[in-house]
């Protein structure tokens, strides 16, 4: 039972920083976009990340493709067996 809790924590994790990533670019304007920002820094620098927003978003996307994942495994989608066979490679 603690391998399994751990197991999907660790799958949870890994696609959590993968959603994370995939959210980082949006809705970030750079100072050079914007025609502000200080002198001596970068004009690709971000003006506003808004990352408290970004993290609960990351947190919900991911929390859905988690649990849309593990319905498909729960449901027998996601055996070794069938991934292996659609695959070409023999189990």
């Amino acid at each position: 039972m603690a391998y399994q809790i751990s197991t999907a924590l660790a799958i949870y994790f890994v696609l959590w920083w993968v959603t994370l990533f995939v959210t980082l670019p949006f809705g970030v304007r750079s100072q050079h976009e914007d025609g502000v920002g200080e002198p001596g820094t970068d004009p690709g620098a971000p003006i506003l990340t808004r990352m408290g927003p970004k993290l609960i978003w990351t947190t919900i996307i991911s929390a859905i493709v988690f649990g849309l994942g593990m319905t498909a495994y729960h449901a027998g989608y996601l055996s070794i067996e069938r991934l292996s066979k659609l695959m070409g490679m023999p189990f």
